[in-house]
């Protein structure tokens, strides 16, 4: 059965499995009983090959046959990497390690004075 491909784009939110990315897909919906919009968000495992992908990107993503229990789709392409958090996240790691070098430099000094 030649169906067409399922295509859709959302946002990366984890990248910790080797070659998986889970991708979030936001959609709105109108509530059934109240007619209110609602923004529902469905998460979705994808197939990264070359683990291109990080935490924050723009990609679109293809239904594909089953790779895993739970894996189904492939990332197509990379549409938007998300600068501000990997810059955010390098500042966050060297903040981490001077305080760690303040906390052991301060340490040795007040034990030895």
């Amino acid at each position: 059965m030649a169906g067409t491909v399922k295509i859709k784009t959302g946002r990366v939110v984890s990248t910790k499995m080797q070659k998986t990315v889970i991708v979030a897909v936001e959609s709105r919906r109108p509530h059934p009983l109240y007619k209110h919009t609602v923004r529902m968000t469905k998460r979705f495992k994808a197939h990264d090959e070359n683990n291109d992908c990080h935490e924050g990107d723009l990609v679109r993503i293809a239904e594909t046959r089953p790779l895993s229990k739970e894996k189904r789709w492939r990332v197509l392409e990379i549409l938007r990497h998300d600068e501000a958090l990997v810059v955010s996240q390098q500042i966050r790691t060297e903040q981490t390690v001077q305080d760690a070098l303040e906390t052991l430099g301060g340490t040795t000094a007040g034990g030895e004075a």
